[in-house]
């Protein structure tokens, strides 16, 4: 088993189990010396989620802690873009109070960051809604929420795969 630290749309566990089946939540965490950034270049066009990589002790990326299979992981590989735009390296993970189970104590887990950053764009507002439904599941304090909802973000404009993606939580 691998601990996999989700900090974007994959924090909703609806959407990841979408994506590789059944994973457990081992909890909440944070990741120091990063901030949240919507500024990956997805391949759809429009922005994704990247825990930046500043140094600064200050700033600091929420997320939850899932353990998945190897399967699962290449299956995640997949639909991430490891490659394409996103990496993966093992990073220190703390713990943190929230409403649900934080982690216990400092873990090692894989993250994906992003390697192909445009700045001007934004994420679709299904995305968005999945960062913000992985944050409330999570029990993320309001401040850091807010920050979540206070990104811009654009309609797409493929009504089908807006679609598709808001279903998921009517299953």
């Amino acid at each position: 088993m691998l601990n996999y630290f989700a900090y974007g749309s994959n924090m909703s566990l609806a959407r990841l189990q979408e994506r590789v089946c059944r994973v457990r939540i081992l909890g909440t965490g944070m990741l120091r010396g990063y901030l949240l950034k919507f500024h990956k270049k997805g391949m759809d066009g429009s922005a994704k989620c990247d825990a930046f990589y500043t140094g600064n002790p200050d700033h600091y990326v929420l997320g939850r802690v899932f353990a998945i299979n190897e399967q699962q992981k290449i299956l995640l590989d997949r639909v991430e873009g490891l490659g394409k735009g996103y990496c993966e390296k093992m990073v220190e993970i703390l713990p943190v109070c929230s409403l649900s189970a934080p982690v216990q104590g400092r873990q090692k887990a894989s993250i994906y960051y992003a390697t192909d950053i445009d700045e001007s764009l934004k994420p679709f507002s299904w995305y968005k809604n999945h960062v913000l439904q992985g944050g409330r599941e999570a029990g993320f304090d309001c401040d850091y929420m807010r920050l979540i909802e206070q990104t811009a973000a654009i309609e797409d404009p493929d009504l089908s795969r807006e679609a598709q993606q808001t279903a998921v939580y009517r299953r």
